[in-house]
């Protein structure tokens, strides 16, 4: 491997780290979102995903995604939460709802996730998963 690929490879693996810690400190620390960004990157998408979530048959589905303010130079997340009831939640509602949806494992399901999602955002997709939930977790 060249001197170059191994730099691009670290700077990969540095990007990917600095957006889970960006996923984890939005949604575990309670970091505000931007609305903007939402509506930019998550919006248009808002249709599609309740008939993905219809389709298979989901409990509910979200969406987060992270983008470098031009302004700032921050990172950027935006979240969106649908219910089967299709009601949506956007941002910090979305974050507040996935906590009571997933009580007391909120913040380990986080962690667990945050490491794909980050690698799924560094590769230009927006995360997104749907959660099917059963009686026997929920208590």
């Amino acid at each position: 491997m060249t001197a170059r690929k191994i730099q691009k490879w670290l700077e990969s693996i540095i990007k990917v780290k600095r957006i889970q810690e960006a996923l984890e400190n939005a949604l575990i620390n309670d970091s505000k979102m931007r609305y903007e960004l939402y509506e930019y990157e998550l919006e248009e998408h808002l249709d599609y995903w309740k008939s993905s979530m219809i389709m298979d048959k989901d409990d509910f589905v979200f969406a987060v995604t992270v983008r470098r303010n031009d302004v700032t130079m921050a990172l950027d997340i935006a979240m969106l939460l649908i219910e089967k009831s299709e009601e949506a939640y956007i941002n910090e509602s979305a974050r507040e709802r996935l906590k009571e949806l997933w009580k007391n494992a909120y913040s380990n399901n986080i962690k667990m996730l945050a490491p794909q999602f980050a690698k799924q955002i560094n590769s230009g997709e927006i995360a997104f998963t749907g959660v099917k939930t059963s009686d026997t977790f929920k208590a």
